[in-house]
């Protein structure tokens, strides 16, 4: 088994709960899914906004720290701010999850704020989603984490490649990637090409398998059909390679999401998806 840390991603320990629901909270408390993903052996812990808001009414900040601590949980990522790059109403929305999360950052010492990009793949000005990108990289640095972005292979920033020209437009050091393998492989980019990310811009990693074929669209088949690590078709051996020849060595993050997930014991859940991953981290 690796030496290396790992961290179950929010959806990994959620239980039934999924992205794309009206509700998107897990019915699970914050206490069993923190001690599930602790004793499966995770050094790190990713939290969905609408659990930590749920959580925080139910522990308080300082209570959720103290849980964390409690349970060797030391790489805190929170997310997912979207509309970040907007106006009017959507932007007022945006901006008040925007102040809860990095408020939410700062109290339990949280390490990464991860974003998403434009799911609408609508038009976009990249000199615009630069500066905006750049600021919110300053207020996450400003409470001691790093901001990082997750390219989808149907929104506005489909690569790796896309997503790393805007964060080196912006041009803040606390500003980065979430790669996850499961949107490079549905992307077409070959694994060896992950090595020429520079490291700096690496701020989280995220290990999953699919099947070869996907079915439905894109999201349906990321949201239902996603595999344990080793159980698809995904190269992860070449995809870890590349990785920590560019600089990374972890958290390296499990994020698994399917139907056949949801349904298992969290404890069951967070043990399968530790144990596969970091078999193949070695």
């Amino acid at each position: 088994m690796t030496t290396e840390d790992l961290l179950a991603t929010c959806w990994t320990t959620a239980g039934d709960a999924a992205p794309g629901r009206a509700d998107e909270r897990s019915p699970l408390s914050l206490r069993e899914r923190a001690e599930a993903a602790a004793d499966a052996g995770f050094k790190g812990f990713g939290l969905l906004y609408t659990d930590l808001v749920e959580a925080e009414r139910g522990y308080g900040l300082a209570g959720i720290r103290s849980l964390f601590e409690d349970n060797g949980l030391t790489h805190i990522e929170l997310e997912l701010l979207t509309d970040w790059w907007a106006d009017g109403p959507r932007r007022a929305a945006s901006d008040a999850v925007r102040s809860d999360l990095l408020r939410a950052i700062e109290a339990l010492g949280a390490r990464t704020l991860k974003i998403g990009p434009d799911v609408t793949d609508s038009p976009w000005d990249p000199d615009v989603w630069a500066e905006e990108f750049a600021a919110l990289a300053a207020q996450a640095d400003g409470v001691g984490a790093r901001l990082g972005i997750e390219f989808l292979p149907w929104s506005n920033l489909k690569t790796v490649h896309d997503g790393l020209r805007l964060v080196e437009a912006a041009g803040h050091p606390a500003g980065g990637l979430i790669i996850d393998a499961w949107h490079t492989e549905r992307a077409g980019t070959p694994a060896a090409e992950l090595a020429e990310v520079p490291g700096s811009r690496i701020v989280g990693v995220e290990l999953d398998d699919a099947d070869a074929q996907v079915i439905g669209t894109l999201f349906e088949d990321t949201v239902r059909r996603r595999r344990l690590c080793g159980e698809g078709t995904f190269d992860l051996p070449g995809i870890i390679s590349a990785l920590r020849t560019a600089g990374w060595s972890g958290p390296w993050g499990v994020e698994i999401l399917s139907d056949t997930h949801r349904t298992l014991p969290v404890r069951e859940a967070a043990d399968k998806a530790y144990r596969t991953a970091a078999a193949l981290l070695g």
